[in-house]
């Protein structure tokens, strides 16, 4: 029997990246990082963590959507919580032991990734942090 893709041109381009980059992390576990554009011709981030199943031949599969509009919040927090655990929680770890050719894209990863991550966050460094409601807990954009 033959799949019948049914779906509108609008609904096809929502689930096709526009630009996507694979990061493999270990044996079993894949992260995605894709761009895909919304309806209204708008863009927003994927990042998907992608882990083989010991049991089958499956994967369990994990998604985030961040949008523009968080872009640069995402980036600081992101870039704030990586320096911590490299300068206060493990100074003495070689992180870079871990930087290796990418067999895909024949491409070495160094610190200067963590440079231009760095870099392209200060500009947004004097952005206001979320505020808590009651609970304790940071208030999110859904």
């Amino acid at each position: 029997m033959a799949y019948d893709n049914n779906k509108s041109f609008d609904d096809k381009r929502n689930t096709e990246s526009i630009f996507s980059k694979r990061i493999k992390a270990g044996k079993r576990r894949t992260y995605f990082f894709d761009v895909r554009e919304t309806r209204g011709s708008d863009y927003f981030i994927t990042i998907t963590e992608s882990k083989k199943r010991f049991n089958d031949d499956g994967y369990d599969r994990h998604k985030m959507f961040i949008y523009k509009e968080d872009f640069n919040k995402f980036l600081v927090a992101l870039t704030e919580t990586v320096d911590y655990v490299k300068t206060e929680l493990m100074p003495d770890f070689d992180f870079d032991a871990f930087n290796h050719e990418d067999s895909e894209e024949g491409r070495e990863y160094s610190s200067e990734v963590a440079t231009i991550a760095v870099e392209a966050a200060a500009p947004v460094a004097d952005v206001a942090p979320v505020e808590s409601d009651d609970s304790g807990m940071d208030a999110w954009k859904i």
